[in-house]
């Protein structure tokens, strides 16, 4: 799991705007990643199950720092990334 830095100073709306953004990575070995989810609890867990059933997956921990529901339950807040394979793409989106 990998966990972000802070970002500190920025509003809630700046902060969900640039999650809106995050929609892709590529890793060290070129391998293309999509994000197919963004959130925390219990509905983590039921996403992050079935992205299992579906293909290989990582989990990244996103910083829940002004994310104020978050905060208040001390719950961790997580991205979904599922690994892209050339041509199946289209298949799953």
């Amino acid at each position: 799991m990998v966990c972000e830095e802070s970002n500190q100073g920025k509003t809630i709306q700046e902060r969900i705007a640039e999650e809106e953004l995050v929609q892709e990575r590529i890793d060290e070995e070129g391998n293309k990643w999509k994000k197919v989810y963004f959130g925390g609890g219990d509905h983590f867990k039921n996403w992050l199950a079935q992205c299992r059933e579906l293909g290989e997956v990582i989990v990244e921990e996103v910083d829940s720092k002004g994310y104020k529901c978050f905060e208040e339950a001390g719950e961790k807040l997580y991205r979904i990334w599922m690994k892209m394979d050339v041509g199946k793409e289209d298949d799953l989106f």
